[in-house]
C-alpha cells in the first residue's frame, strides 16, 4: 500500500491530464504539452513534468482555455465524477469561458464562413478571439 502512495505522489503531467479527462489519450495529452497548449505555473513544460497539489495549469482544448488548480494526483483514469475531484477551475477561468461561449453562440459580428475563410473573415475571427481573452 505504501508503494501505491509513492507512485501517486510522482505522476507525469501527460498521465495526469489523461486521468483528469482533459484529453482522450496520453498521446493527445503529450502532443498538446509539446505544442505549448499546456502551461504549468505560467511556463511551458514537458510531458514528464511532475505536477504537485496546488499547481496552477493553463490548458487549451480546442477553442476553450481553462485555468485549473491541481487538487489531487492520480495515474488511473476513472469516471468523470472521479476525474473532476482531481482539479478545481478558477472563477476567472469559468467566467472567461462562459463569455467566449456566449459570443460564439451569438455569432458575434456576423462572421459566416462557408469553406475556407477570406482574409477579411480571418481577421475578424482573430479579433473575436482577442475579445474573448478579456
Amino acid at each position: 500500500m505504501a508503494q501505491k502512495q509513492e507512485e501517486d505522489d510522482k505522476v507525469r503531467l501527460d498521465k495526469w491530464l489523461w486521468a483528469a479527462r482533459f484529453y482522450k489519450t496520453r498521446a493527445l495529452a503529450k502532443a498538446a504539452i509539446e505544442s505549448g497548449k499546456v502551461h504549468c505555473r505560467g511556463e511551458r513544460c514537458k510531458p514528464s513534468k511532475e505536477p504537485r497539489v496546488g499547481d496552477e495549469l493553463q490548458i487549451r482544448v480546442g477553442l476553450e482555455e481553462r485555468t485549473v488548480q491541481v487538487k489531487a494526483l492520480s495515474v488511473v483514469r476513472g469516471g468523470a465524477p472521479q476525474a473532476q475531484t482531481l482539479y478545481a477551475e478558477t472563477e476567472h477561468s469559468i467566467a472567461k469561458r462562459e463569455n467566449a461561449a456566449a459570443l460564439r453562440k451569438a455569432g458575434a459580428m456576423g462572421i459566416t464562413t462557408e469553406g475556407k475563410p477570406t482574409k477579411k473573415q480571418r481577421r475578424q475571427l482573430h479579433q473575436l478571439h482577442d475579445v474573448g481573452d478579456l
